[in-house]
């Protein structure tokens, strides 16, 4: 079929803008890279580490200098508010694309309205009266430092021409100079910047933890939260952003015959220990949440660290898919606040579902963060055929709980028994509230429930758990709906099985001393924990580089129940 003059020119018009439009994209692409790794040339000339952040006035001012800008006092203090205490590499980054540099033209231009005879000369007297007396005022000194320079100044006049020339090239090799510096030490090119992950061993931040507001115990069930709302993800995640390298890891599970196998000498026996419980519950969306820990050390002394499944009353005969998840914790140490965690270790080593990690470890506070990939604690699609039945009315009209309720309730009272003590404490019972109902008990709440149900030196037992949960059967008149709202956000389905969630126990113990450990935050793994990953990865994996890509590098982690990939962009 032939075609017009008119079509060949339509699709070469198409043709040229489509070929416009790629290079325009490529174009922006190489200024973004150039952009960001004078970024990190600069900020790595001023601090030792990507994860440092800038603590001072001078320090910002100091860095931006090297990215060649020379900021006024007004301008530090628009970035530097009196709430300002830290700002890290991703602030500095923003703050470099707001504040371009200046140019030859704007500088002469401001020199020319000084200079309104327009001679390129500005008499000293003339410069000194200005400078010490407008704008952000100089000192005497700091003027002579100026006109005693000889590149340009001659006569007791200032060659602005000259001076502007020179502080072009001043700045434009202070950039040069940071680039070389960064090209030459591979440390600090190798390094991770703003809210990546690194492979060199610096602070991972810490998760600040938002308050929730105590309320009343939930009273209507349209209202309390759903599982996933507006909690972080988990799962390690990728990179947000290609400003500088960027690392992904990928977990799944595995067999493999790496000798990983935690051994536990006879004397351990005699060491001292401590113990907690916590729970994985996996949201609407997938993801994963989980208690976070707290372990104090008084002395430095040699432990043990571990962590599996909990094996909660079963039923015989009846399989309990949880005790088959894959559990890991991730160990990071504390160090003048808890902003700043260092990577320690994991525990790589397995003894059936048990794992497990046993070293030295210096007297202070350590974060424990646990993990569990998703491949084995994941949605799983089931007919329902009908609902279990949780309350009943007996002969006498009184509401009671079934069975069946009963027994989920005491496995949930046993996981939700942090310290294995047999009662719930206030902190211990407000985990299971932020969890259900996304609130929290107060002080004055809690004696209200003292006053009603049974409790043993202020903390509730079993039986007033129970007695809890019947009271509010009775207050919605016998409606399950609430309690259906508790038993779904634990992870239970329709038939009273625990299918979403899984209850672990840590067990540290300790050679010289006695180990204390607490939980302090119910929420997702976040970057924090994906750092921590990477950088295990990158520790004891296998590198190899990507063919054809010499800048990707794929670090393989092979343990006893995972495999894990770290994808690295340089």
């Amino acid at each position: 079929m032939a075609s017009s003059p008119e079509n060949n020119a339509s699709r070469s018009v198409q043709k040229v803008t489509c070929s416009e439009s790629s290079q325009a994209k490529k174009s922006q692409h190489a200024e973004e890279a150039i952009f960001y790794m004078n970024c990190r040339a600069a900020y790595l000339t001023v601090l030792k580490s990507s994860l440092e952040k800038i603590k001072s006035k001078e320090q910002l001012s100091l860095v931006l200098q090297q990215a060649g800008r020379n900021p006024s006092q007004k301008t530090v203090n628009k970035y530097w508010t009196s709430q300002t205490t830290t700002l890290n590499f991703d602030d500095f980054c923003t703050i470099l694309k707001k504040e371009k540099p200046a140019t030859k033209t704007e500088l002469l231009e401001a020199f020319g309205r000084i200079d309104t005879d327009n001679t390129g000369y500005i008499l000293h007297d003339e410069l000194y009266r200005i400078l010490t007396t407008r704008g952000e005022k100089m000192t005497r000194d700091e003027v002579s430092a100026i006109t005693k320079q000889a590149d340009f100044n001659c006569g007791g006049k200032l060659d602005y021409n000259k001076f502007c020339d020179l502080y072009m090239t001043t700045s434009e090799q202070c950039c040069k100079t940071a680039r070389e510096k960064l090209e030459v030490d591979s440390r600090l090119r190798q390094q991770q910047f703003g809210s990546q992950a690194e492979t060199s061993s610096e602070g991972i931040t810490l998760p600040v933890s938002k308050p929730s507001p105590r309320i009343s115990r939930k009273t209507d069930h349209k209202l309390a939260p759903t599982k996933g709302d507006s909690r972080t993800p988990s799962r390690p995640s990728s990179a947000q952003s290609c400003k500088a390298s960027t690392s992904t890891n990928i977990s799944v599970g595995a067999s493999s015959n790496r000798n990983t196998k935690l051994i536990e000498p006879d004397t351990m026996k005699e060491w001292q220990c401590a113990q907690s419980k916590g729970c994985f519950y996996l949201e609407e969306d997938g993801e994963i949440i989980s208690h976070k820990y707290k372990l104090h050390l008084p002395q430095r002394c040699t432990v043990c660290i571990t962590i599996r499944p909990l094996n909660i009353r079963q039923v015989e005969g009846k399989s309990y898919h949880w005790l088959s998840v894959d559990t890991a914790l991730y160990i990071l140490k504390e160090n003048e606040t808890q902003e700043n965690l260092q990577f320690v270790s994991f525990t790589e080593q397995q003894n059936k579902e048990m794992f497990g990690w046993k070293g030295e470890l210096g007297s202070g506070v350590y974060w424990l963060l646990p993990f569990t990939t998703g491949c084995r604690l994941k949605k799983v699609k089931t007919q329902m055929t009908g609902e279990a039945k949780l309350v009943y009315r007996g002969e006498d009209g009184e509401l009671a709980l079934t069975k069946e309720f009963r027994a989920a309730l005491l496995d949930i009272f046993e996981t939700i028994d942090l310290d294995g003590n047999g009662l719930l404490s206030l902190e211990e019972y407000n985990f299971f509230e932020l969890r259900t109902s996304g609130e929290k008990c107060d002080e004055e709440a809690w004696a209200v429930c003292k006053e009603n149900f049974d409790m043993k030196k202020n903390e509730l037992t079993r039986q007033g758990f129970m007695d809890l949960n019947l009271m509010e059967a009775n207050d919605r008149e016998g409606d399950p709906s609430d309690l259906w709202v508790t038993l779904l956000s634990l992870g239970y389905n329709k038939a009273l099985e625990m299918t979403e969630a899984c209850p672990f126990v840590i067990d540290i113990y300790a050679e010289k001393c006695k180990p204390r450990i607490k939980a302090v935050y119910l929420e997702a793994g976040s970057w924090q924990l994906n750092r921590a990953i990477c950088k295990s990865v990158v520790n004891k994996g296998e590198a190899k580089v990507m063919d054809g890509c010499e800048n990707i590098i794929i670090y393989t982690y092979k343990a006893g129940r995972r495999i894990t990939s770290v994808i690295e962009n340089k």
